[in-house]
């Protein structure tokens, strides 16, 4: 795996509380070290507190990509990286995060967020209340994953404290030790299982039977998460690998009820949906919309999951025109019934209108929609009045009449064409 990503790595296995490390040195974790977390690294270093990454960033390490986004633990209190930061003159920004033992600091015009280690002593299903500590082992125990428990130190020494480096290369996911009890401090959970499932997995049922089972019996925690949190983890899932299987398995462990989706949806639809789509960049809507069996289904599911309004619109587009909006049987290879509604329609999105050729699986003709450029109708009012019309009712008849005929035409008739219908 290591040659095929060109990664250099030195491995050692160290036995202590099942901890096993090995000591990483790629480019993309070299390119990190801006001035900003050199930075960052000095001040601690300097009052001997220890700082490493964690979480995501590690595991797209490991998997050969260079991370977007790098979040950091560290065994200093927020009280002692706030005095840290006040001594050495750096601005902290977003307090919001400080109740959460996080700490966010900016040197260099970079953010960086870094977070106690921390205990989960209580735990509800959605919030936690937590308890600071010094021992890495037990803030890994805390995290949902095994392959998101992992810590990188600075030297580039990996520390695993659940096998989650073995679990990435067999393209495993696992909950932390218990299933059951990972679930229970944070129902939301389950849905970072099928997310991460189709991130890290090659296959698309290759679940393990007590991990399915208990999702089955905590589901029902699934109605207590806001919906806004439940649609962030979905949108991710239906951009990742086996995105029908997953909505197919929400629905065999009996989730839909509970996250927004109809409990009656149309699955089989959903399943043909993304494989008409699936290689052409759909949105997470174009494949989610196929549940639906009719708008008042997109209602309920926005009432629950508060999606955007562009996402809201582009399910409702694609409910009510999949089936009257489609290729023209007398010329199949036409893409003019879509050109024609979007000429009709002047304030319409192009982009639903391709969204909705990924969903009824036209690959050649969005192929020629991407091409194709909005022409414009080359007749005013202003045109009209010139030559004797007065009545703006008149003006906006006419105006749709000569639409129509330019339409024909295939958009091809200039103005004086046109013009030229009109009755003297």
């Amino acid at each position: 795996m290591w040659h095929r990503l060109g990664v250099c790595v030195v491995r050692r296995a160290v036995c202590l509380r099942s901890l096993y490390t090995m000591r990483v040195n790629t480019e993309d974790f070299q390119s990190l070290f801006t001035d900003g977390l050199k930075g960052l690294a000095e001040i601690f270093e300097k009052h001997q507190y220890e700082l490493r990454m964690a979480g995501g960033a590690v595991r797209d390490l490991l998997s050969g990509t260079r991370p977007t986004d790098v979040d950091f633990a560290t065994t200093a209190t927020p009280a002692e990286m706030k005095h840290m930061f006040q001594n050495a003159g750096i601005r902290m920004i977003n307090n919001k995060g400080e109740s959460h033992g996080t700490i966010t600091a900016r040197l260099h015009d970079e953010n960086f967020e870094v977070t106690t280690l921390r205990i989960d002593v209580l735990t509800d299903g959605r919030h936690a209340k937590v308890e600071y500590t010094t021992d890495w082992h037990k803030d890994a125990e805390r995290r949902d994953l095994t392959i998101n428990s992992m810590f990188l130190g600075l030297d580039g020494t990996l520390y695993d404290y659940f096998k989650g480096y073995e679990d990435l290369q067999n393209h495993k996911v696992r909950f932390v030790g218990s299933a059951e009890k990972r679930i229970q401090e944070d129902y939301l959970r389950i849905l970072r299982y099928f997310r991460f499932y189709g991130r890290v997995a090659l296959k698309p049922d290759d679940h393990e039977p007590e991990t399915l089972a208990a999702i089955r019996k905590h589901g029902q925690g699934l109605a207590s998460i806001s919906g806004e949190r439940i649609w962030v983890e979905l949108r991710k899932m239906m951009v990742g690998n086996h995105a029908a299987h997953l909505l197919e398995l929400i629905y065999d462990l009996e989730l839909a009820q509970y996250i927004g989706l109809p409990p009656d949806g149309n699955v089989e639809e959903m399943k043909r949906v993304w494989q008409n789509a699936k290689d052409h960049s759909p949105k997470p809507m174009t494949i989610l919309a196929a549940l639906f069996r009719c708008t008042e289904e997109v209602e309920k599911m926005d009432l629950r999951l508060k999606v955007s309004r562009e996402e809201r619109n582009l399910a409702l587009f694609l409910v009510k025109h999949r089936r009257e909006l489609c290729r023209s049987k007398e010329d199949p290879e036409s893409l003019k019934p879509f050109t024609d509604f979007i000429i009709d329609n002047r304030d319409m999105d192009t982009q639903r209108v391709c969204e909705l050729l990924k969903y009824q699986g036209e690959e050649k003709l969005l192929s020629e929609l991407l091409r194709w450029s909005i022409p414009r109708f080359p007749v005013g009012g202003h045109d009209l009045r010139k030559v004797g019309f007065t009545s703006g009712k008149e003006i906006g008849a006419t105006l749709q009449t000569l639409r129509d005929v330019w339409k024909k035409s295939h958009y091809q008739m200039d103005k004086e064409e046109l013009l030229s219908h009109l009755k003297p």
